[in-house]
């Protein structure tokens, strides 16, 4: 955001500069471009003075020595010339027959003045002819050419257009100083409220976003700090009711599996189908506690993954995913599921060895309990575009198109399945974790019935 408010700025800021620099430019520009031709003219006023008093006494000598003195100092050819285009003083090698000279010659002796048109450049250096009629009023007894120099007066030009944009570039050095130092000012208090706000949506405590910039921004700065007070208490609240719950429960639980193992040498036989019934239902007690305390985990995890924005975690997925696709082997046999790992190239993943050990333990454990006997298990891990891939699927009964919309849902679990043992958290433990590390869950059917499961995670690293 910085970025963009500094560009704004600053094209703004260029474009004022620029409005200033070059219409200057232009008026610097036409000022010595006057000041030439007001020289010129004046040293032409001169010269047709001093030819028409030597028209009128017939003595050349002043005339021509001013002349002369003139073409010596600056180096411009001066021509003059009577009522009947004689030369009376040629200079500088310019003479009177020149083409360009004798039409100026020719405007002149019909009483018009001729000066240059245009305007001067720094890179200007072609000369100006400027002609005067020698005569006063409707008198013209003569005529005076001058061919005047541009280079001093572009030089002197391209030294004042220096200056000005000299002057250009420290005002719009300044405008760069004031605009980076004025977005920081605004920018930099939204960028730790944007951390805030990450740590806050995370469920993460939120630190206080510090006050500072406009006061619209510390009035804001000061609203989420209250908000951010109020939910991160309240999350962290039902976060500690979760997990304390949980835990507190696990004491007694294994107090009363205790006593009622006790109990099972005392009953009579008639009393066994009760006894199996409290034993399962034990069972199903421990294991939701035991999901409830990993959904919790898995929450917070993905929590911090989301806002710490961690991306140097590897594992290689293919000895991960071999490795728990061994350890749940007994369980298939028993089962009565194959169980298969699928090698392939090696791939690496971006997330901890951990972490994918228990993404697979999840869904083997389920595709493992739901496929049901004589299915076929298959597990492997590959690369799809942008994506690290562990992929499990089985060939049971699968799920039902309306069922693969709530596949992930907390506690939900398919009516075809309901006799099997189980939470309904494992799913929503896997998504949580995935989505920790920038990824995705999907459940898609597979032909011609039973179920794929795939965990994607974008190999640029885990970006939420």
């Amino acid at each position: 955001m910085r970025t963009r408010v500094l560009t704004v700025v600053l094209a703004f800021a260029v474009l004022a500069v620029a409005g200033f620099a070059i219409p200057l430019l232009g008026v610097t520009a036409s000022q010595r471009t006057q000041q030439l031709i007001a020289a010129r003219t004046a040293d032409l006023d001169r010269f047709a003075g001093l030819a028409d008093h030597a028209a009128e006494s017939g003595d050349t000598a002043a005339l021509t020595a001013e002349v002369t003195r003139y073409t010596e100092l600056y180096g411009e050819p001066v021509v003059v010339v009577d009522a009947g285009r004689a030369p009376v003083v040629q200079t500088g090698g310019m003479r009177a027959a020149d083409p360009a000279v004798a039409r100026l010659v020719d405007a002149a002796l019909r009483n018009q003045r001729v000066s240059p048109g245009g305007t001067l450049r720094p890179w200007s250096r072609g000369d100006k002819l400027l002609a005067r009629p020698v005569g006063t009023g409707t008198r013209v007894s003569g005529a005076v050419v001058l061919r005047a120099s541009v280079r001093a007066a572009a030089d002197d030009l391209a030294l004042r257009w220096t200056l000005v944009l000299a002057g250009a570039g420290l005002v719009a050095a300044a405008c760069v100083l004031l605009a980076r130092r004025a977005t920081r000012w605004v920018v930099r208090p939204l960028h730790r409220l944007d951390r805030a706000v990450g740590a806050l949506a995370a469920g993460l405590p939120a630190e206080h976003a510090r006050a500072g910039g406009p006061p619209e921004l510390r009035q804001l700065a000061t609203g989420f700090n209250r908000m951010a007070d109020t939910v991160t208490t309240a999350l962290e609240q039902q976060r500690r009711l979760v997990a304390d719950t949980s835990h507190q429960l696990r004491n007694p639980l294994a107090a009363l599996r205790l006593r009622i193992d006790s109990l099972q040498s005392r009953l009579p036989d008639s009393a066994t189908r009760t006894y199996t019934g409290v034993t399962a239902e034990l069972e199903r007690m421990e294991h939701l506690l035991d999901d409830l305390l990993a959904l919790a985990n898995a929450e917070h995890r993905a929590g911090e993954l989301s806002v710490t924005d961690v991306r140097g975690a590897r594992c290689d997925a293919s000895a991960v995913a071999a490795a728990q696709a061994q350890l749940w082997q007994p369980v298939a046999e028993q089962a009565g599921v194959r169980l298969e790992f699928v090698p392939g190239p090696a791939v690496r993943m971006p997330c901890t060895d951990g972490e994918l050990a228990q993404l697979a333990d999840i869904l083997l454990d389920n595709a493992i309990k739901y496929a049901g006997a004589g299915a076929h298990v298959e597990t492997r891990c590959y690369t799809d575009g942008p994506d690290a891939v562990f992929e499990v699927r089985d060939d049971g009964p699968g799920l039902a198109p309306a069922e693969l919309t709530r596949a992930g849902t907390r506690f939900w679990r398919s009516d075809r399945h309901s006799a099997v043992r189980g939470s309904g958290l494992g799913l929503a433990i896997a998504e949580r974790l995935t989505a920790g590390r920038g990824g995705h869950v999907t459940f898609t059917p597979t032909e011609p019935h039973g179920l794929r499961v795939r965990v994607a995670l974008p190999t640029g690293g885990a970006t939420p």
